[in-house]
């Protein structure tokens, strides 16, 4: 099986002005498996608003990242010993205990660890996670980084239950799809921003309950917001939520200088919190729930790995709608 070389995608450059510049679709010498690690042999993987960052050079890490880097966050595969699995993304220090996403050293695929848009990815044991019945590669192939970080979002953080109401800022990426369909399951009222008519249709058709124009004022104050946009709706988000509500960010991708709106914020006691990716045991519940739900999971289009530049550019330019999944 061991060869000198596989198939992958990968950044050469990160490129704040182009970021497809530093991109190739070609081969990358075949990984070695560190101690205690084991070999996942991709057969799906999706693409993420992540991907774009390690393009354009953005980590939060602190040292940069070296590059040539195989990008891809997310996947599903089989290991050495035919077990199917489905990747969970957060790796952080071998002793952390406790949540994963608070560890200080804690880091996802392509930002230290080579990434999934490959034949071959390694990661430790604990991140190889044996699929459960009921869902496909391809839908597993999503879970990882927008379903997960969504569904943290909701059952995690934002304290709400079954019969309120929650606003969704955007309707048609990845994240902003999850939370319509675990919304919806989980009894929560889920209203939806787009900008567009054919987003508004897609949300609805996902089961949103009600759809709104960007920025457009809503008949009532909601309990929750959802805001993965960034700089473009942070004003609207803080104006739509109810006094003593929540307002969870988890994007920026109009932009990091929001106004903070301070005043309103202590005034009205609105709770405004960061949330990103989650634990591997949210990981597993996850997975449990959407399956036990019926859900399923949004995909826009399943496209061989060979056609990633495409399917990147196309999210570079906000041209996607769903998850977008790649086979090998």
């Amino acid at each position: 099986m061991k060869t000198e070389s596989m198939f992958a995608v990968y950044a050469t450059k990160g490129d704040l002005q182009n970021p497809l510049a530093g991109l190739v679709v070609g081969e990358r010498p075949f990984p070695e498996i560190p101690e205690g690690w084991v070999r996942v042999k991709v057969s799906h993987a999706s693409l993420n608003r992540h991907d774009i960052f390690t393009l354009l050079g953005l980590t939060a890490q602190a040292d940069p990242i070296v590059y040539p880097m195989i990008i891809g966050n997310d996947g599903a595969g089989t290991m050495d010993d035919g077990t199917e699995v489905a990747i969970y993304p957060v790796m952080g220090s071998d002793d952390w205990k406790g949540d994963e996403t608070l560890d200080p050293h804690w880091h996802i695929f392509s930002e230290i660890v080579q990434g999934t848009f490959a034949d071959f990815v390694v990661m430790p044991k604990r991140n190889a996670v044996p699929r459960p019945a009921g869902l496909s590669a391809a839908e597993t192939a999503v879970m990882g980084t927008a379903w997960l970080t969504a569904y943290r979002m909701l059952f995690t953080k934002s304290n709400l239950k079954p019969g309120q109401t929650m606003l969704v800022q955007g309707a048609t990426g990845g994240m902003a799809t999850a939370l319509i369909q675990l919304g919806k399951a989980a009894g929560v009222e889920v209203w939806v921003t787009s900008r567009s008519k054919e987003g508004r249709e897609m949300a609805e058709r996902l089961g949103a309950d009600r759809t709104f124009g960007a920025g457009e004022t809503l008949p009532k104050k909601v309990d929750a917001v959802m805001d993965n946009v960034g700089q473009a709706t942070w004003s609207h988000s803080l104006e739509s939520v109810r006094r003593g509500g929540t307002v969870l960010t988890v994007g920026i991708t109009t932009g990091n200088d929001p106004s903070a709106n301070l005043l309103k914020i202590f005034v009205e006691q609105i709770t405004v919190a960061g949330t990103i990716m989650g634990t591997l045991d949210e990981f597993k519940s996850m997975m449990n729930f959407i399956i036990r739900a019926g859900i399923k999971p949004e995909i826009g289009e399943v496209i061989p790995m060979t056609d990633a530049e495409r399917a990147i550019r196309a999210m570079a330019e906000g041209k996607t709608h769903g998850k977008t999944v790649f086979t090998r």
